[in-house]
């Protein structure tokens, strides 16, 4: 049995006498250099630290998967929250792993600030790029942070900055439940350049008014201007319809296929909590375009960008299996085919089409599969001579289908077009 231990800042003196006799009658520790020189010395006692990689190295460190013989395993505070304890209930199962978790430095935290629980958002960005925390920022919101290093709250101070939330108010709160506990407050704007100590977590309090508002929220219609397009973009209206069919779920997988700009698919990430999404896009200039695009945001480690064809991508069997899937672009019957081939059950499908040929292929498939076929006009003000007039966009045909739901006879409003509006 895997045992994981949570040590608190306080180390040894935090655990309960329970904790602490097992840890003391394990024939083998692991744990990280700081932790393991908090034991007292004990001999026959196997002290090991992590392998590197450490995934690979798991099997080998843990042999019969944890089951022959106890090995007790030190990790940071709450071991479930982005610790150890997640990896190693990954790699070998419940069955083999064992949680006995300290107070996570988010809940100290919060007990300092005083915030209740359900009010906070936790986000990681250890060994991560800062900019995951992009997609929190919402008007006011409260964030507790964790960080790598010292230089953190700093990096997160002039993150806040870039993107408008210079009155945002930030704690900084260290060594949390120890002796050299200690704080530093500010706003972003004000923030002091110097770095704390390593051990960290950055409060963040984002004011309810005065703040920036486009592109916060999981909201789906983000401007066409936070993507680049490269002339191939589903533009905002069609793109909300769309992500409203979609349905993004926490956790769900979508395949973005024809990707453009891949807004579809960033938006999806967006949605909800980690919501994920493989993009394909066979143009290189494009495909870059949508994983700066994802970077920005704050999405790019759950935004999959694969240089192919619509095609190729829908026969690879190493691809994820999608909760749902858009085609934006290059349909063909081979691709609905595979997409609908590759959908869970109860999963969700939305194909876009502005040439005559698409539609008749939609048109086609909608006789086959069932759900429905609709079409989609926009007109925008626009000015006309000393005056103002409406300019139509090309109109837009959907099919949407959600499996397992039986034929429908299809509504054939009158279809719109894949990319949008150009």
């Amino acid at each position: 049995m895997i045992e994981v231990v949570g040590v608190g800042e306080d180390g040894p003196a935090g655990w309960s006498p329970a904790v602490a006799a097992l840890v003391e009658a394990a024939p083998r520790v692991v744990g990280g250099a700081r932790h393991l020189a908090m034991l007292e010395p004990r001999p026959g006692q196997e002290r090991l630290t992590w392998p590197s990689p450490l995934r690979a190295g798991l099997p080998g460190l843990f042999p019969g998967a944890g089951r022959d013989g106890l090995t007790v395993v030190l990790a940071s505070g709450d071991p479930l929250r982005s610790g150890i304890g997640t990896t190693l209930l990954e790699e070998f199962g419940p069955g083999a792993v064992r949680i006995h978790p300290a107070l996570s430095s988010d809940t100290l935290a919060r007990a300092r600030m005083g915030w209740a629980a359900e009010s906070v958002e936790v986000v990681t960005v250890v060994g991560r790029d800062p900019r995951r925390l992009l997609p929190a920022l919402t008007p006011g919101a409260r964030l507790v942070v964790l960080c790598s290093d010292g230089g953190g709250p700093e990096a997160l101070a002039g993150l806040l900055r870039e993107a408008g939330w210079g009155s945002a108010r930030l704690t900084a709160l260290w060594h949390l439940g120890g002796e050299r506990e200690g704080r530093r407050e500010g706003t972003a704007a004000t923030w002091e350049p110097a770095p704390t100590p390593d051990l960290v977590v950055l409060c963040v309090e984002l004011p309810a008014r005065g703040a920036p508002t486009v592109g916060t929220g999981p909201a789906p219609g983000r401007p066409d201007a936070l993507f680049t397009d490269g002339g191939m973009i589903t533009k905002r209206d069609l793109r909300a319809a769309a992500l409203g069919r979609l349905r993004p779920v926490p956790g769900g997988v979508l395949w973005d296929l024809g990707a453009g700009s891949g807004a579809v698919g960033i938006e999806w990430a967006l949605a909800a909590r980690g919501a994920r999404a493989v993009l394909v896009e066979r143009d290189t200039g494009r495909a870059a375009a949508a994983e700066q695009a994802a970077a920005r945001l704050g999405v790019a480690d759950r935004v999959t960008v694969l240089r192919t064809t619509t095609a190729a991508a829908v026969a690879d069997a190493d691809l994820p299996t999608p909760d749902a899937v858009f085609c934006g672009g290059g349909v063909t019957a081979e691709v609905v085919d595979g997409a609908l081939a590759g959908l869970r059950p109860g999963g969700r499908l939305v194909a876009h089409g502005v040439t005559v040929e698409t539609e008749q292929v939609l048109l086609a498939a909608q006789a086959r599969h069932g759900g429905e076929v609709s079409r989609t006009a926009i007109e925008r003000l626009a000015p006309l001579g000393r005056l103002r007039g409406w300019t139509p966009a090309r109109t837009v045909t959907t099919w949407s289908l959600v499996t397992g739901e039986g034929a429908c006879t299809g509504t054939t409003d009158h279809p719109t077009d894949p990319r949008g509006e150009s």
